[in-house]
């Protein structure tokens, strides 16, 4: 019998996820908690949230998943891996103590800080009283304020001036915008140059990582409006060198896997690094223990190696044995949002097309906010709805085939940015 695999999710993360364990000969069934009207075309959607997990170890047990995999950050800096650990289930992401790399900015940075590991000078604040009192006395602007909890990619602040950072200390640590997150605030040196992430499997002792790719956060073109959990990404990016690789690998990647488990906190899963390319060299902007979303969905269609493989070994401590390989094609990813995105928009639209994505190999439709009404239509169910993905032979072809697609499918109120790619043009290698 082939295994039965449970990922915990809904987003379009999880759907790339998903879609690759599907691939895996030694897989004949696949379970999404809660997933999405997407996923259901591959797995058997079960409706239990994320956060329940007494309710997700009893499906594991009384379903007999030999494997979990989590998608999403809050269930694995809540603890779920510990949860299905006590139980002697098998599970790939983080434990609570090693998850905090990614729960608590203001351990991450403290850990860099400890290990040498290239990162903007910061200092953490327990009050906004002290935050206010250093911004007034010592802060050089513009200036970075990080609530230092989980806050939906969205709790980071770039202040311009003093009148900005008090503002923005009033928002996190007062009015306590994205709740507890801002209990602790980060407080930053600006960096300047070009963003990229590179999303890695960690074993508790090696990190091997995946192909690169770089995100487009702000929600209008020419990187204008708010900042957004993601609009769309490439993979892989230019900017990323031979020369940047050597020197992640050396002085941040393996020292980072080094540190949390000297640390006492072994670190099983998928580590992503933000990284920032300064003058001064490769810089952490941040950690994220889980997948990236969107670059998941960018990542995952260049894999070649059978996913459940890597999962495994992760968890096994025998990473050193996969052989990880990319194809050299590139990804392009855009994310139909609903108009309004992040701040306000209404769901509920029915979405039209999606059939068209059927018999076009290298053209992929995840699903993000998606679920079936009452008629068994798939309508729209969140601020990012569909990430519209193509693979190409470099960039420039991925993402003409990725905005190709994006008129195969259509929903009112759909939105999208139209220069996802655009920073590959003025790439002069």
């Amino acid at each position: 019998m082939g295994m039965k695999v449970l990922v915990v999710g809904g987003g379009g993360r999880e759907h790339a996820i998903v879609w690759k364990i599907a691939q895996s000969p030694k897989v004949d069934k696949i379970y999404c908690a809660p997933g999405n009207a997407g996923i259901a075309e591959l797995a058997e959607c079960v409706n239990i949230g994320a956060m329940e997990f007494d309710k997700l170890v009893a499906f594991a047990k009384d379903n007999a998943v030999d494997l979990t995999v989590v998608g999403m950050d809050d269930p694995l800096v809540g603890g779920i891996v510990d949860a299905f650990e006590a139980e002697g289930l098998r599970v790939f992401g983080p434990r609570k103590n090693a998850a905090i790399l990614e729960g608590s900015k203001a351990f991450s940075k403290d850990l860099m800080k400890k290990y040498n590991i290239p990162t903007a000078d910061y200092e953490v604040f327990n009050s906004p009283d002290s935050a206010l009192e250093y911004l007034r006395t010592k802060a050089k602007f513009p200036i970075v304020l990080k609530a230092s909890g989980l806050a939906l990619g969205k709790g980071v602040l770039i202040c311009e001036d003093l009148a900005q950072a008090e503002a923005g200390v009033q928002e996190l640590m007062v009015d306590k915008k994205f709740g507890s997150a801002g209990d602790q605030l980060v407080i930053e040196e600006f960096m300047t140059g070009r963003e990229v992430s590179v999303l890695s499997f960690v074993d508790g002792n090696i990190v091997k990582t995946m192909a690169s790719a770089q995100d487009h956060k702000r929600a209008k073109d020419g990187d204008q409006g708010l900042n957004t959990g993601g609009m769309g990404n490439f993979s892989p990016t230019p900017f990323y060198t031979k020369e940047v690789d050597d020197f992640c690998q050396k002085y941040i990647f393996q020292p980072t896997v080094d540190a949390m488990k000297a640390e006492g906190r072994p670190f099983q899963g998928v580590i992503f690094f933000g990284l920032m390319l300064t003058e001064d060299g490769p810089k952490v902007l941040e950690y994220n223990a889980r997948f990236g979303d969107p670059e998941a969905q960018v990542v995952l269609p260049r894999m070649k190696n059978d996913i459940v493989d890597v999962f495994e070994a992760c968890i096994d401590g025998t990473l050193d044995q996969i052989d990880l390989q990319f194809m050299d094609d590139a990804c392009v990813t855009v994310v139909l949002a609903s108009d309004g995105y992040p701040v306000s928009y209404k769901k509920g639209y029915p979405i039209r097309g999606l059939e068209n994505f059927k018999n076009h190999p290298g053209y992929y439709c995840f699903h993000a906010g998606t679920k079936f009404n009452e008629k068994g239509e798939i309508v729209t169910n969140g601020g990012r709805v569909l990430d519209v993905t193509a693979l190409g032979k470099d960039l420039k072809e991925a993402r003409a085939n990725a905005y190709k697609a994006v008129e195969w499918v259509d929903f009112d109120n759909k939105y999208y940015r139209h220069d996802i790619g655009h920073a590959i043009d003025e790439f002069k290698g």
